[in-house]
């Protein structure tokens, strides 16, 4: 019963965070329309399809949801936004060592993951 409006208040959520993402640089877009494409599937299939046929953001929506395509272009991007957040964090915090090891093998494990991931269908 409570399902349907978490997951529609989820999505808008979602949906709020990628709209954030879109004008702060080092925020990931695409994730949070796929992660609110996911939602609204299970609650509003309306706000769903808006998304899904939303020029700029549906394309890239449908390729990771229909065959785990991330493009050459979000990856370049990706792989650039991890290093800077990488190079931000080690200049902000000034972190100790085993810290910074722990941080830069969790971005080189999610740089990992994207590089794998097909570039087309």
């Amino acid at each position: 019963m409570l399902q349907r409006p978490l997951f529609k208040s989820l999505g808008a959520l979602f949906v709020a965070i990628g709209l954030v993402g879109m004008v702060v640089p080092l925020l990931p877009t695409t994730i949070f329309f796929i992660l609110a494409a996911s939602c609204f599937a299970r609650s509003s299939p309306e706000l769903e399809r808006r998304i899904m046929e939303h020029p700029r953001i549906g394309p890239t929506v449908r390729a990771w949801r229909d065959h785990g395509v991330i493009t050459p272009r979000a990856k370049l991007t990706a792989f650039i936004g991890m290093g800077t957040g990488f190079l931000l964090f080690l200049y902000t915090a000034s972190p100790e060592l085993p810290l910074a090891v722990g941080v830069a093998l969790f971005f080189l494990a999610c740089a990992a993951y994207v590089a794998s991931r097909p570039s087309h269908p």
